[in-house]
């Protein structure tokens, strides 16, 4: 009576669940199938939030009968102690399976697979087996030609990362990303966190007294701790929700903000107001904050996590290995801790500013108020900088123009200096001098039709006005449009992913592609852009289909449509390092 018992409530189970509010198994668990070649099916699992799929569980069968199956390739799931089963191994969110198909005629082969699976709720209910019947069609050849497979992790440097986080101990992998972030502290991203950090040091000084050295160090662990807590945290949650966190970060409102409140410091800095608690607010934690007074830690620590997200660097090949590994197997304690070392490394300039604050910036006196407006410039500088991608280039450099011809003339570049100045007002006004002559030769050149920031003056005296035009790129929106391009290509392609909000991106643009050589090199080249900047279902499978979680990532296809393994660029890279990248394809 017990067994017959406990039958009767297994198969009773799915009414159970829907009187419960619970997903029938069928929205539950949703397969799709589709042939990556003319051998190979993708079985593909879209998991709800909240259910999980036993990965011994999955049973395959194939019609018409002359066809076989091999051994399925499942991947590594993520251990659970079950209450049903025990110890097992199971998958959530999502599971693609790859069947390998025995057939021995060609052409075009429709086929039927009846796939088995069972699953369960985290609220405790299990379903019983559930089979479902999937339709796809095999390629012509059993050549695998027609589409791009999905690469396999550990082709390129961020699945080889990925790869090491697999199998490296916990400490491996935190001392490995903490050198990571090393060397992503060098980047041009993460060059304006040190004027922002500056002048937080600056600002934390009051009555003319500068901060101590003690107290600039502090302020500075709370920034780089600030920044180090949210990349874990963003990171973590980007690959365990499998969404592209920085495109909802970088987005305009979020950027102005943040180029907001630069503007907003930067005018403090100048002198025009002070900014201060309520008083009310002051005097119920004057005690509390004595040991803070000249500037508050966790404020410093909230600044350095907004930093983090909005000026930290486009997705690395370190940071894509850490997410990747998270996405993979649903470990994010591994991957928080080794996005953290890594926010961590990439702090260790700005600690080294706030150690150097106290012998670096002046002492009391007048220099304090000068070096005040200093920072100040810096300040709208990296709200500019935050900003510019969003804003024409003609916008950009009137602005830059402008932000250099006013700071000029207060540094009396067009006074003259008393026969007795004394060094630094010469050193100052030659500083001047640069910057007048630099933002005169930006307006002149956005007036003549340039529109090129670092090179302002490059139209005048050409016949014509000649430009270097943008690579011919053709714009893909879904996986299916990006299968028939590279299908019908014949020809070696190269896929970038881009999007408005990444300065990467443009760098590449600006510095990587226009160079001559890189456009011969891509002379016959199809050339396809995937622009993921609104994040839409569709950009978020192409990125997923590739393991990607943002731009810029270029990957490289040969004439059969076959994606190149081991090469891929992610990240920016020069036009001498790309010129390796594209030699290392063989194409």
């Amino acid at each position: 009576m017990k067994r017959a018992f406990c039958f009767a409530l297994f198969w009773l189970l799915p009414t159970i669940a829907g009187a419960a509010g619970l997903l029938p198994p069928e929205q539950a668990f949703r397969p799709s199938a589709s042939a990556l070649d003319g051998q190979t099916v993708e079985v593909r699992f879209d998991i709800a939030d909240g259910y999980y799929l036993y990965r011994d569980k999955f049973r395959f069968a194939v019609e018409p009968d002359t066809l076989r199956l091999g051994t399925p390739a499942l991947p590594p799931g993520k251990e659970k102690m079950d209450d049903t089963f025990g110890q097992v191994e199971v998958y959530y969110r999502e599971v693609a399976i790859r069947l390998p198909v025995e057939r021995n005629s060609s052409g075009n082969l429709p086929l039927v697979l009846h796939v088995t699976s069972q699953g369960c709720a985290d609220l405790g209910v299990c379903y019983p087996p559930l089979k479902q019947t999937l339709s796809v069609e095999l390629f012509d050849s059993p050549d695998p030609s027609a589409v791009p497979a999905a690469p396999a992790a550990g082709n390129d440097e961020s699945g080889r990362i990925a790869a090491m986080l697999a199998n490296a101990s916990s400490w491996w992998v935190a001392i490995s990303f903490f050198g990571f972030g090393l060397l992503l502290s060098l980047t041009p991203c993460t060059f304006p966190m040190i004027p922002i950090l500056s002048g937080i040091i600056v600002g934390a000084g009051r009555d003319g007294q500068p901060v101590s050295r003690g107290r600039a160090f502090a302020l500075s662990l709370a920034y780089v701790f600030g920044m180090a807590l949210t990349h874990a945290v963003a990171g973590v949650a980007a690959g365990l929700t499998g969404t592209l966190i920085s495109a909802a970060l970088q987005n305009a409102w979020v950027l102005g903000g943040m180029a907001l409140i630069f503007v907003v410091l930067a005018l403090s800095m100048f002198g025009l107001f002070e900014l201060q608690m309520p008083s009310f607010l002051q005097s119920r934690i004057s005690e509390e904050s004595a040991q803070l007074r000249g500037g508050h830690l966790p404020a410093v620590a909230l600044m350095g996590a907004l930093s983090s997200l909005v000026v930290g660097p486009c997705v690395a090949a370190p940071l894509a290995g850490a997410l990747l590994y998270i996405g993979g197997t649903g470990d994010a304690l591994l991957g928080g801790l080794a996005l953290f070392c890594l926010a961590l490394g990439m702090g260790v300039p700005l600690l080294a500013v706030g150690l150097s604050a106290g012998s670096l910036l002046p002492k009391a006196g007048p220099w304090m108020a000068a070096i005040n407006k200093v920072f100040g410039v810096v300040l709208l500088a990296s709200a500019l900088w935050i900003v510019s991608p969003l804003i024409p280039v003609v916008a950009q450099m009137l602005a830059w123009a402008l932000l250099l011809i006013v700071p000029a003339i207060y540094l009396h570049a067009l006074d003259p200096l008393p026969p007795q100045a004394h060094g630094w007002q010469r050193f100052g006004k030659a500083v001047g001098v640069v910057m007048l002559l630099t933002g005169a030769a930006m307006l002149v050149g956005v007036l003549s039709g340039a529109r090129d920031p670092l090179q302002p003056l490059a139209r005048i005296g050409m016949a014509g006005g000649s430009e270097v035009r943008p690579l011919p790129f053709e714009r893909v929106r879904s996986l299916a449009e990006l299968d028939a391009r590279i299908a019908s290509a014949g020809r070696p392609v190269m896929l970038d992913f881009y999007a408005d909000w990444c300065v990467s991106c443009k760098e590449m643009e600006r510095f990587t592609f226009a160079d001559p050589r890189v456009r011969a090199r891509l002379s016959g080249w199809l050339l396809l852009q995937a622009d993921v900047t609104a994040n839409s279902a569709e950009d978020k499978a192409l990125l997923a289909h590739f393991k990607l979680f943002g731009p810029p990532g270029i990957v490289f296809f040969d004439p059969s449509g076959r994606e190149v393994p081991g090469v891929r660029v992610v990240g920016f890279q020069d036009a001498d390092a790309f010129l390796s990248s594209l030699a290392a394809t063989r194409l």
